[in-house]
């Protein structure tokens, strides 16, 4: 498997009048990712992929910027479909996404279900490496498939305690042939440039 990382977008600006896909990132997240694109490590990486959705491709432009690669946007990248209830206050969105992830193979309040999802950005992945073999990528997403997609390469089965932590977003995990992700990192971890961060 050809090596890559995958990035989950920061923090965004909130705004329950529009589709969360449409979201924007916000300053904080701006500025998060700024610093992360300097990071020597990241030259590594000859591929930048990104979701469709606002907040990944911001996050993946400002990458692009700093790397000086053009960023492909896979559309099946996307965080899972929670279009059936649109926004939801942060409360009741946690109740709702533990629900989501303890029961993978039901669809919770209309949500695309856990498993659909995980087939879903695991084929994704798949694909764009098989477009580009040997090219280390850089894969700009979210937090909910990334889960997902660690989960899969992990061998864990579905469950949110192998979510990201609660730092807002923008977290990482790395995978290739030498290399099995365990848990997510922050932007910020020291892991990216010292070595292989697969320790929880």
């Amino acid at each position: 498997m050809t090596p890559f990382l995958y990035l989950s977008h920061p923090q965004v600006k909130v705004d329950p009048a529009k589709p969360v896909p449409d979201w924007s990132l916000s300053e904080a997240g701006v500025h998060r990712t700024q610093a992360f694109a300097a990071r020597p490590a990241l030259r590594a990486f000859r591929r930048i992929v990104s979701s469709d959705e606002v907040k990944a491709k911001e996050t993946a432009a400002i990458l692009g910027a700093a790397l000086g690669i053009a960023v492909e946007v896979r559309p099946h990248m996307h965080e899972n479909d929670r279009s059936a209830t649109g926004f939801l206050p942060e409360p009741e969105f946690q109740a709702v996404a533990n629900l989501f992830f303890a029961h993978p193979d039901e669809s919770v309040r209309g949500w695309e279900r856990a498993r659909d999802a995980q087939a879903r950005i695991v084929g994704a992945v798949t694909a764009a490496l098989q477009d580009s073999p040997g090219i280390p990528a850089i894969f700009v997403g979210h937090g909910g498939v990334g889960t997902l997609l660690l989960c899969h390469l992990a061998g864990y089965a579905i469950s949110r305690s192998h979510d990201q932590p609660p730092v807002g977003g923008g977290c990482w995990f790395r995978a290739g042939p030498d290399e099995r992700p365990v848990a997510w990192r922050a932007m910020e971890d020291d892991a990216l440039e010292g070595g292989k961060g697969t320790s929880a």
